[in-house]
């Protein structure tokens, strides 16, 4: 009786063997590597190889409001004449506004005008935060990567705090990779208008000129000081 026992699990074993065959076995190897494959492959071309963005295209009615706001700030979109020559205009400041507020969506419609840049390049605006996409096709002669894509994150913050704004770059990343901060001369999380600010240049002329930055979930405004 005990023999018969132990002779039952090796006869299971035995019948479980002889159910798959060695070329069942080969096909299920060959498929699950197509499909991972194909996956992989789907995954990297829709995200680290991605070509291109979709470009934004504005409604007609938020057209004729992106095209007020620019002409509000000094940018006459009609500002050719028939003939193709630029129009005269006094200047004047009467009536300026010294605010600038645009959408997502503007900003992103605004590349896309008489450039392939939408297709590169794409904005993302969220609470304190302005983080910009950028892919870069590489030369076909180029090492390893050639003919492919690199695509490259940056993100920084924009407020105004204490009576001053602040930009800090929150970080670069490489197809994905966040690049290190050494790499990056150790500027991250670094408020550039407080580190840089009290020297004469750029950062001095930038913080001087601004009243007021607010980045909220899509949208941007900048005001300016007279």
């Amino acid at each position: 009786m005990n023999l018969e026992a132990k002779d039952k699990p090796e006869e299971s074993r035995e019948n479980l063997s002889s159910g798959i065959s060695p070329l069942k076995v080969v096909w299920i190897v060959l498929g699950s590597i197509l499909l991972t494959t194909g996956l992989t492959y789907w995954i990297l071309s829709q995200t680290i190889f991605l070509k291109s963005f979709t470009p934004v295209e504005l409604k007609p009615q938020e057209e004729q409001l992106l095209n007020a706001k620019l002409k509000a700030v000094g940018f006459e979109v009609s500002e050719y004449d028939e003939q193709g020559n630029l129009k005269p205009e006094a200047y004047t400041e009467v009536g300026a506004k010294r605010e600038v507020l645009f959408s997502e969506r503007e900003l992103n419609a605004m590349l896309a005008k008489n450039t392939d840049l939408a297709k590169k390049v794409a904005v993302d605006l969220s609470d304190d935060l302005l983080s910009v996409k950028v892919l870069m096709p590489m030369e076909e002669d180029f090492p390893i990567l050639g003919g492919k894509t690199l695509r490259f994150h940056a993100g920084a913050e924009l407020a105004y705090r204490n009576g001053k704004p602040i930009v800090k770059l929150k970080g670069v990343s490489l197809m994905g990779v966040p690049i290190p901060n050494a790499w990056l001369g150790n500027l991250k999380n670094v408020d550039l208008v407080n580190e840089f600010g009290a020297d004469p240049g750029f950062w001095k002329n930038f913080s001087e000129g601004v009243e007021n930055v607010s980045v909220k979930e899509g949208e941007l405004s900048i005001k300016l000081k007279e």
